[in-house]
């Protein structure tokens, strides 16, 4: 017989407005339905199409939404039977869920926490990095400066850049952390870089910052790559209008 909690429920058409992240605002949606216990522990989750015709989404978003769930360890997967919610303390997974990013006080936590794991990582690169590692490195700044001088505003480049800042730790738990802080926090960080590049001379400022943690790392000098890449976050921060205190 068939398991019961393998029939996908009927959910009640529920449409989401239009947010500036359809799969965080549906992530967070089923969170509340796994959370309130309207979604069961052993319960399989609804189809793609479904829950894209219930909350008025593409299939594409409800696959990233089902997929950062996954990533939570909230939802596991069953081959060829569709996605679970996952039994209670199944979830290992750290999560960061950040309530308000307009507030001043939380942003400035967020970007002490940026700075323990950024600008450790960055004194680690300049001790340990390769050759090669320094050409990546390099590449990624000179694509950003060319992106200053066609007056875009570089933010895959600036993105590309302090990854490979991290590939050059060898250590792969920097990585996998900044890789999660890439996709849960950093890009609000990064919003400033492309209010920057509205602004004449600021943008190249915040190259001359991404020059400086450059040449300490060539330097193979730790204390220094750590500074730069601290004043970078605090500037970062200031350009966002949102202060650490000192």
């Amino acid at each position: 017989m068939a398991d019961p909690r393998e029939t996908p429920r009927a959910m009640p058409r529920d449409i989401l407005g239009r947010a500036p992240s359809l799969a965080d605002t549906l992530a967070q949606r089923l969170r509340e339905e796994i959370a309130s216990g309207r979604l069961q522990p052993g319960e399989k989750l609804p189809t793609e199409h479904q829950m894209s015709e219930t909350y008025g989404v593409s299939r594409p978003i409800v696959r990233e939404a089902v997929g950062r769930l996954k990533h939570d360890g909230l939802v596991t997967s069953r081959q060829g039977a569709g996605a679970f919610v996952a039994d209670p303390g199944a979830a290992s997974s750290f999560r960061l869920e950040i309530a308000d990013l307009s507030d001043r006080a939380e942003m400035s936590a967020i970007v002490e926490l940026l700075m323990a794991v950024e600008a450790n990582a960055t004194a680690h690169a300049a001790v340990r990095r390769t050759q090669d590692d320094l050409g990546r490195i390099q590449t990624q700044l000179d694509a950003m400066q060319a992106a200053v001088l066609r007056g875009e505003p570089g933010v895959d480049e600036d993105m590309a850049f302090h990854r490979a800042i991290v590939e050059a730790t060898g250590n792969p738990y920097f990585r996998d952390l900044s890789q999660f802080l890439d996709h849960r926090v950093r890009h609000f960080i990064r919003t400033a870089r492309a209010n920057t590049a509205r602004l004449g001379g600021l943008a190249q400022a915040v190259q001359d910052e991404h020059v400086a943690i450059f040449s300490a790392i060539e330097r193979q000098d730790a204390p220094a790559a750590r500074a730069a890449a601290e004043e970078h976050l605090r500037n970062a921060a200031t350009r966002l209008a949102l202060y650490l205190k000192p």
